[in-house]
């Protein structure tokens, strides 16, 4: 009887998977914004020639595929509830408009996905009483995906789980809530047994776009939720000042012994400005604090949509934040002024910018060398294993799009090389164009893992 080896990609530490072979090929979700016959799709690019070269579209129109992530990654090498027969194989994709999630093969053909399974809005309501199913993360004992709210479009939002094997729907995840209402995003410190929550609205109070009144009226979310993993219970609420709201994305510290990560938060609705908290424990007890902040810029009115004429302001809305696999620089995406901002966090406490980046942007429409001037602004970010290549992409939520970038959002997925003593380029060749048929990109998920799909149990 031959023994079971793990799969190849999965890595015990963050330093053994920068040592990975370089990515060859990007999987990465286009929605159609026209809600007409033409369906969602996974895109395949080359990552080294910077063209599409597969499209699996999904059966049904109307999902808005969104964030999606990987059945299984280097959390399956848990030393206390190892999965060694698993792999990385499928990608779960989400549509956030549907609630409808695709298990979709990667490995039987990488350059022409399969759907192997379907599960209905319906199932997922019926066993978890959620709806609007958005971030996925492979954890060491099933798929754990994030739920926007209930079935009603209302709250609580929260986590469910699917099983490895069979993607079978296996339940809601919380035992004791506590205080958590909004959700957004989560992730953990495995070692600790710690899970790390965010939040941003339920559906009624995004899927129509941002509400002045809502930002006005600070009902967005201002919170971190710490909980138990392992016990599935709440155990600490952390606090934003009362005029920043939705926290967004979550990306801990890759190294298993930290207890640290940052958080982006989107807006203060005083000043326009976005910022970094991070959040770190000490005696048993954790604690948030703002690390780095990012003004508005000022603009000409007619640069601007109507939401923002009255402020002659572009605030950055920092809408993704992406952490190199060795600690060591946070990427930072300013949709609202077109820029990816890279910190030197080596001392978490005290970060250093050392590269910027401007493409596109709400007033600036900052040309790409390739193609010239280009709307949208940098958005989903991913960076590369070996941390040496950021990719990003430039539409956010289809509502939200609208009303930011109200003339349209062409979109396009784009590359930066990245020094590894910092510093940032944009690479003047490769610009993939979503485009055609007015196609927009959202997430991307390079093949064999990348900055955020992992999590490790060894330094």
């Amino acid at each position: 009887m031959g023994l079971w080896k793990p799969d190849p990609s999965f890595y015990p530490s963050p330093q053994d998977a920068m040592k990975a072979p370089q990515e060859e090929l990007a999987y990465v979700v286009a929605f159609n914004p026209d809600q007409d016959d033409r369906p969602d799709a996974l895109a395949v690019v080359d990552t080294e020639e910077g063209e599409i070269i597969g499209w699996t579209p999904m059966p049904y129109v109307g999902d808005e595929l969104h964030h999606f992530g990987w059945a299984a990654c280097s959390s399956a090498l848990c030393p206390y509830a190892p999965h060694p027969h698993i792999e990385r194989r499928h990608l779960i994709i989400p549509g956030i408009r549907s609630s409808r999630l695709y298990i979709v093969d990667v490995k039987a053909n990488p350059l022409k996905p399969t759907i192997t399974k379907v599960i209905e809005a319906d199932e997922i309501a019926e066993k978890t009483g959620y709806s609007r199913p958005h971030t996925v993360h492979c954890g060491p004992d099933g798929i754990y995906i994030s739920a926007l709210g209930d079935v009603e479009g209302k709250g609580p939002g929260g986590i469910f789980v699917l099983d490895h094997t069979t993607f079978d729907i296996v339940g809601k995840w919380e035992k004791e809530r506590g205080p958590q209402y909004l959700h957004y995003d989560f992730w953990w410190h495995l070692g600790h047994d710690i899970l790390i929550s965010s939040e941003w609205g339920t559906p009624e109070m995004v899927e129509a776009g941002l509400n002045p009144e809502y930002l006005l009226g600070g009902r967005y979310g201002q919170r971190l939720h710490i909980w138990d993993l392992r016990h599935r219970r709440h155990l600490q609420a952390l606090e934003t000042s009362e005029d920043e709201q939705m926290v967004l994305e979550l990306r801990p510290a890759h190294d298993p012994r930290q207890t640290y990560g940052f958080a982006g938060v989107v807006i203060n609705n005083k000043d326009l400005s976005g910022s970094i908290w991070l959040w770190s424990q000490e005696d048993g007890k954790w604690s948030m604090k703002k690390v780095i902040e990012i003004p508005a810029e000022p603009a000409e009115p007619e640069k601007l949509p109507p939401m923002l004429k009255g402020f002659s302001m572009v605030p950055p809305l920092i809408t993704d934040i992406n952490l190199s696999l060795d600690d060591r620089f946070l990427y930072v995406s300013c949709w609202g002024t077109g820029e990816v901002r890279q910190y030197d966090v080596s001392n978490p406490s005290e970060p250093k910018l050392t590269g910027s980046v401007r493409l596109g942007g709400i007033a600036n429409l900052t040309p790409h060398p390739k193609v010239g001037f280009v709307n949208g602004g940098p958005q989903m970010i991913e960076v590369s294993r070996d941390g040496r290549r950021v990719y990003f992409t430039n539409s956010l939520y289809d509502s939200w799009d609208n009303q930011f970038y109200p003339d349209g959002i062409q979109g396009w997925m784009v590359k930066l090389d990245a020094d590894p003593n910092g510093g940032l380029t944009l690479d003047p060749e490769f610009f993939v164009d979503f485009s055609q048929h007015n196609y927009r990109a959202h997430q991307i998920r390079l093949a064999g893992g990348d900055a955020s799909s992992d999590s490790y149990w060894y330094s």
